[in-house]
């Protein structure tokens, strides 16, 4: 079978119209999500870490619901159901926003609680004796070593969190995805989009992950 692929259609001009908009909303997407993420998952895993049942089983119905649904399920959910509770449409960019921070809190909750317990209870138990609360004793000896120990894990979930955000061109948000996609029928050349598409994402991928795996060296130098 004869596929005639054909790429010379594909030049700055086409990029610039289709490609970089959807670009531009993927990263943004991926840089709010982990921030947000990063917050709201922090807050999850110290009140999984807190020792009081009234905060540790919300928390862990929370993390464990959200991580048992497929995230497009939760895309498709928020995005089709909100409106018909609040009355009026929120739109697929907004929508896909707030879906991914909450989807993400619970799988940057597990990397946090991870980090925090890997840290040696003596330094704990050193900031208790030197007077610091609960609060205090986080804030200053826990969390900063914890961050830098996770630092490899919460990049690479950064990077498949950008993987993800092709997800939402089930709602119709214009992502990188649906650019190529866009561009590929206003030239009738569909096969040819994809492929680009797919060699793009590989690329941004690989060399993150590659970024990723030299920062996790010398991170481990340094311990």
């Amino acid at each position: 079978m004869n596929l005639n692929l054909d790429f010379s259609f594909y030049n700055w001009d086409l990029l610039s119209n289709f490609v970089l908009n959807g670009l531009y909303f993927s990263l943004m997407l991926t840089i709010v999500a982990t921030l947000g993420g990063i917050f709201f998952g922090t807050i999850l895993a110290l009140m999984r870490l807190s020792g009081k049942k009234w905060l540790d089983t919300p928390a862990a119905i929370y993390v464990n619901g959200m991580r048992s649904i497929p995230l497009v399920m939760v895309i498709l959910w928020f995005f089709l159901l909100v409106p018909l509770l609040i009355g009026r449409p929120i739109g697929a960019e907004v929508s896909a926003v707030i879906t991914f921070v909450a989807f993400e809190a619970a799988y940057f909750s597990e990397i946090m609680r991870a980090g925090i317990q890997s840290i040696a209870r003596g330094q704990v138990h050193a900031g208790q004796a030197l007077g610091m609360t609960y609060g205090q004793n986080m804030k200053l000896v826990v969390l900063p070593q914890a961050f830098r120990n996770m630092l490899p894990v919460l990049l690479t979930q950064t990077i498949i969190l950008f993987q993800d955000t092709s997800l939402v061109y089930a709602i119709g948000a214009y992502d990188m995805l649906k650019g190529f996609e866009v561009a590929g029928k206003n030239f009738g050349r569909p096969i040819e989009a994809y492929l680009a598409a797919a060699v793009v994402y590989f690329v941004m991928c690989y060399a993150l992950s590659w970024l990723v795996k030299r920062l996790h060296k010398k991170i481990a130098i340094i311990r």
